[in-house]
């Protein structure tokens, strides 16, 4: 399986994802990165890629990562929506500079169809198996 039309939609149209590693000592690390979505992998760079955290942490084989897209439709009524994705992070040789590649393997939106349809508070998030 793989991302919904509203989902993709959502993923090419938001500039801003957190994502969250471990270390080992076992310490979660979440920060904000921009992204960007190739049609089957998010994959994270930013500045200097390899001097971060998340990046030491995915070579010292904690490549499990979870990654969140979410923003406000609106205040009033107060109407969030996201795209959450568990997946595995490899890293790559770019041209430039390394980045992370994440696999997704399970992911979960809400309210990501704007324009297709009503947004509710009471709908569930809609669940994908990736594998």
């Amino acid at each position: 399986m793989s991302f919904t039309e509203d989902e993709i939609a959502y993923l090419r149209s938001q500039p801003l994802a957190r994502i969250a590693t471990v270390g080992d000592d076992d310490q979660p690390d979440v920060v904000p990165v921009g992204f960007d979505y190739d049609g089957t992998h998010i994959n994270i760079g930013g500045y200097r890629p390899a001097a971060t955290r998340r990046h030491r942490n995915v070579l010292a084989g904690h490549t499990k990562v979870a990654v969140v897209i979410d923003d406000l439709v609106s205040t009033e009524p107060w109407i969030p929506r996201y795209l959450r994705v568990y997946g595995t992070a490899t890293v790559v040789e770019g041209a430039e500079q390394p980045f992370l590649r994440i696999t997704p393997e399970v992911s979960w939106s809400w309210n990501v169809n704007a324009g297709s349809g009503p947004m509710s508070m009471d709908t569930p998030p809609h669940r994908t198996v990736h594998r």
